[in-house]
């Protein structure tokens, strides 16, 4: 059952956002970081945390759950550092996966060749 809620909780995700797509006028860009935004803010007031030990991977996986998990990592500072953990806890709480996305991203520039799309 833990597959299917993941499926669906984070299918739901991708749905508020296709018709975001759809619906508006909104770039992609803007739609992302409205999701990660959301997902501080829904984090910050203690909602989010529900839905992702319900759903695991289908709301951890989607960008609001980096959102999500910026919002722990401050929490986490703020209560062991203070007033520091504002500005350090949400990179340190999420310094892995955006190591590996800079690796990662080296990764493919190196392997690929980048070109013209006709």
């Amino acid at each position: 059952m833990q597959y299917v809620n993941a499926f669906w909780v984070g299918g739901l995700i991708c749905v508020v956002g296709q018709i975001l797509i759809d619906k508006t006028k909104l770039t992609p860009a803007r739609i992302l970081t409205g999701f990660v935004v959301a997902g501080v803010i829904l984090g910050a007031f203690g909602l989010y945390k529900p839905v992702a030990d319900f759903a695991g991977a289908g709301a951890s996986v989607p960008i609001s759950g980096f959102g999500f998990l910026m919002s722990e990592g401050v929490k986490e500072a703020l209560a062991s550092d203070g007033a520091l953990g504002i500005l350090t806890g949400g990179v340190t709480s999420a310094a892995a996966g955006i190591a590996a996305a800079v690796f990662f991203g080296l990764l493919a520039a190196l392997i690929f060749r980048s070109g013209d799309k006709f």
